[in-house]
Parts: C-alpha cells; sequence; structure tokens
C-alpha cells in the first residue's frame, strides 16, 4: 500500500515537472492594453458613432496599440506611423487576410462571400485584373474623353446656376460625376433608355454603403447574432438592398450580352463575360457568373463615391479658407492662362502640373480621409507590435485618421494648412506612414492612381471656371464640418455654394 502511494506521488509529481517544462518553454504572451468593458458585449459600447472618433480618445490613454473585445471578436486598433509601419510593411503578410463576415452568409446572394474574398490566389488574380484592365495609368488616359464630356455637362449645368445666382449642391455634383465617369468606362453603362436612372442609382450605391456600414450582431456575436439582425430588420433590410444591386448587375449583363448599348468598344464587362465563356481560371477556380458580379460590387461599392467624397471635403475647406481659395485658384489660373470659357477642360497633364492643387488635395486626406479605419484586416500569425502579441483570428484596424491628427508629426493638426507639405517629401502612395488615405501593402487601394487623377482633374477644372462664394447670410464659421457615419467618412451635410 505505501509502495503504491509512493508511485502515485511519483506519478504525479511527473507530471507537474512535464508541465511546469513545457510552460517555461511558452513565450510569454503580453497582450496590448484593453479598456475596461462589460459583460457580453465588451467594448462595443465605447465605440459611438464615429468609431475612428471614438478609437482615438481611447488611444490617448490607452496607447497606440490597443486591444478592444468587441463582442466575441478581438480586436486590435493601431494609431501611428510607426505601428502603422509595423502591420502594412513590417508583418503585412502576417495580417493580409480579411475577416469573415457572418452577416454577409445569411444572404441568398452566394457572390457575397466571393466579393469579400480573403486574400488567396483568386484575390491577387483579380486584383492583377483590375489594375491592368481598369486602373493603369495607361487605362486611365484612355479614358480621359469620357471624363471631358462628363466634365463639360457638369460645367454647363453650373454655368446655368452661376447665371441665376443659385445654390449648387456640390456633393450631389461630385458624386453624379464619378457615377457617370465610372459606369461608362467600367460598364459601358448609359442611364437613359435603362431601367435605372442617375438618381436612382446614386440611392441604391448609398443604401448599399450604409448597410455595409451599420452593427451586425452576426459579425460580432457568432450562431445567436442572427437572431438580433432579424428583430431588428437589418436582415431583411440588406437583403432588399442586395437583390436591387443584383438587379442592377443582371441588367448590364443582359445589355452587354445584347450589345444593347451606346457605343460598339469592348469594355471591362465585356473583358469579364469572355473570360467566362473561355471558362478561364481565375485563382482557384474558374470564372463564373458570381465571380463578375463579386468583381462589379467591388467597383461599384469601393470606387464610385470615394473621389467624390474627397472633392466635397476639400472644397467645404477651401470655403472656410478664403485664402488657400485664392492662392489656388491663382495658380490654376495664371498656368492654365488664355480666356476663361466653358469649352476649356483642363486635362490631366496640365492638372500633373499644379503643385499647391496637390497639397491642398494632400492636406484634405490628413484631415477627412475616406477610410478612417481602413479596411479591416485579419490575423493569420502570430507577431508582435511595440512588444505586444497580436495573436491569430484577431481583427486589426489602423486609425488612420488619428494618424492625420496626431500632433507629434503635425503642427497645429487641426487647421487646414496646405503648406505643410511644400517642404515635405510625405506622399499617399503607401510607403510614408504618416499619410496613408489609399491604405498599403498587398491591401492598399488597386485604383488608387485613377482617384487620384479624378480628384485633381475634377476640383482643377471646377476652381478654373467659377469663383465660388457662400450663401446670403452664411460665413467661414457657419460652415457645418460634422462628418456623416457610415462605411466612409463622408461631410454629413451637403455642400452648397453659389457659383460665380
Amino acid at each position: 500500500m505505501t509502495l503504491l502511494w509512493y508511485l502515485s506521488l511519483l506519478f504525479l509529481i511527473s507530471i507537474l515537472v512535464v508541465v511546469a517544462v513545457k510552460h517555461t518553454k511558452r513565450p510569454w504572451r503580453q497582450q496590448p492594453p484593453c479598456p475596461p468593458g462589460l459583460p457580453i458585449i465588451g467594448n462595443l459600447h465605447q465605440l459611438g458613432e464615429l468609431p475612428h472618433q471614438s478609437l482615438w480618445t481611447l488611444s490617448k490613454k490607452y496607447g497606440p496599440v490597443m486591444l478592444l473585445k468587441l463582442g466575441r471578436v478581438s480586436t486590435v486598433i493601431v494609431s501611428s506611423p510607426e505601428t502603422a509601419k509595423q502591420v502594412l510593411k513590417d508583418y503585412d503578410l502576417h495580417c493580409c487576410s480579411r475577416p469573415s463576415l457572418e452577416g454577409t452568409r445569411k444572404l441568398s446572394y452566394n457572390y457575397l462571400d466571393i466579393a469579400f474574398s480573403r486574400f488567396d490566389d483568386y484575390w491577387k488574380e483579380t486584383r492583377r485584373l483590375c489594375v491592368q484592365e481598369l486602373f493603369s495609368s495607361k487605362r486611365v488616359r484612355l479614358i480621359e474623353p469620357i471624363k471631358v464630356g462628363e466634365m463639360r455637362k457638369l460645367i454647363d449645368s453650373i454655368t446655368e446656376s452661376a447665371s441665376q445666382e443659385t445654390l449648387v449642391n456640390l456633393s450631389e455634383k461630385f458624386l453624379s460625376l464619378n457615377v457617370s465617369v465610372i459606369c461608362k468606362a467600367a460598364f459601358g453603362v448609359n442611364f437613359q433608355g435603362t431601367v435605372l436612372n442617375n438618381e436612382r442609382f446614386q440611392d441604391l450605391v448609398h443604401e448599399a454603403l450604409e448597410i455595409l456600414a451599420s452593427f451586425s450582431a452576426s459579425d460580432f456575436f457568432p450562431y445567436i447574432g442572427w437572431i438580433f439582425d432579424w428583430f431588428t430588420g437589418l436582415h431583411a433590410r440588406r437583403e432588399r438592398s442586395v437583390r436591387d444591386l443584383d438587379a442592377f448587375y443582371e441588367q448590364m449583363i443582359g445589355l452587354h450580352l445584347e450589345k444593347n448599348r451606346e457605343g460598339s468598344e469592348d469594355d471591362f464587362v465585356d473583358l469579364l463575360l469572355k473570360l467566362e465563356k473561355e471558362e478561364a481560371v481565375l485563382g482557384y477556380g474558374k470564372l463564373t457568373r458570381n465571380h463578375i458580379k463579386a468583381i462589379l460590387m467591388n467597383i461599384l461599392l469601393g470606387g464610385i463615391n470615394t473621389s467624390a467624397i474627397t472633392m466635397t471635403w476639400a472644397m467645404a475647406e477651401l470655403a472656410r479658407n478664403p485664402r488657400v481659395m485664392k492662392k489656388v485658384q491663382s495658380e490654376i489660373r495664371n498656368y492654365i492662362g488664355g480666356k476663361n470659357n466653358k469649352t476649356r477642360i483642363i486635362n490631366l497633364d496640365e492638372t500633373n502640373r499644379l503643385n499647391y492643387l496637390k497639397m491642398v488635395i494632400k492636406e484634405t486626406w490628413r484631415l477627412h480621409p475616406v477610410a478612417p479605419l481602413l479596411v479591416p484586416r485579419e490575423v493569420t500569425c502570430e507577431f508582435h507590435i511595440n512588444g505586444y502579441t497580436i495573436q491569430p483570428n484577431t481583427r486589426l484596424h489602423v486609425n488612420i485618421w488619428a494618424i492625420g491628427r496626431d500632433p507629434r508629426i503635425w503642427k497645429n493638426p487641426e487647421e487646414f494648412f496646405p503648406e505643410r507639405f511644400m517642404d515635405c517629401d510625405i506622399d499617399v502612395i503607401g510607403q510614408d506612414f504618416e499619410l496613408l488615405p489609399f491604405g498599403g501593402g498587398r491591401r492598399i487601394c488597386p485604383a488608387m492612381y485613377m482617384g487620384i487623377t479624378t480628384v485633381e482633374f475634377g476640383l482643377a477644372n471646377l476652381l478654373y471656371h467659377f469663383d465660388w462664394k457662400l450663401p446670403d447670410g452664411v460665413t467661414a464659421k457657419d460652415i457645418n464640418m460634422d462628418e456623416g457615419s457610415g462605411l466612409t467618412s463622408h461631410k454629413k451635410h451637403d455642400l452648397l455654394l453659389v457659383p460665380v
């Protein structure tokens, strides 16, 4: 009996020794600081209506690397150029995947999983195809006639308002310009004679972006969150939005198959349909109709309103800062020369030489990045930031809105002062982590060149052709600069100015 007792004790001690040895060999994991949360929901209640601003406030207390518990989802927020560099460059391969959004899986349109794909061979092939056929500098040059034609229409409509000194809703004008250019260049669609008109299409895009940005319990509470989405009506609203978009894709594809549209040249949709017919392999499998719809959704929701948002913010800041407005208009008009008339359209080569205009746009992106938290990433391999362990399956956001207001980097960060970029080499192409409007690393925006040239082209022409004044009784201080909630950081209230 005594021998059995000793053997049992020896066996127990051996197990404890083995466990202790394994524990000492395991690397010590220090998690980033985390604000106190509530049971079940964690830190969800601390996000607020504008999460990027709430997270900026929290980062002042908890540092540039911060862990949040959003329901059952662990999320890390980085808020400094140094930590952004580690995420987007040093450990880019460890966290370049996309999180799986459970809310989209409950919908009856199975191409949504493809549209929000993770980082794999399919995504890389799709990106290469889109850049080569749609977003490259060569392709952007080829669609310049489309931009010129749409800009002439816009100038004509504003000229009519100027003759009567009536208000112009620049938020709507910029979005309409973008919709027309993107849809004609990428989709070959002219809204005249189709089921959807331009205004209805804009409403469709607005609704889709708002739905994507809305809180979905399914994404934070797996297995049970979908019940909450059903009761709140979010699921039905999301289903209706995607159904309307799907009808648009079907109509557009039908027009291409019938060749019943304006012009005879093949466009991007024709190319995709050709690849489908040839059973081309894209990544992990053959290109299908669902893949085509997924690609069109990415282009539609990612490219339609982003440039319009930037142009709206830029004009709002110029209206609030008459000194900057006068200076940038002087640069444009002195360089272009000639008589100011509605037939004169400033082209891409000319906008490329307008250095102060470029500074104005950079300053706009610093203060008003379109995607203030970038699109979320998901960690696939463990790595460390500032000594903190970032574990797999963690979601990760880069708060570029907070970086743009960091007083350690920017003097008087709340001031709109384009001259700060005069003797500064910081650019927006993803290599300088103080300014990241297009993101960085493998997930950098593939349409970056197209976005930059679109903003420069639109602003240069409207600033060249018109002076702009505020409505009667409104001063620069009265301009409301509140941000609207949603997937993008857009101006909450439309920008109304009088063209002269």
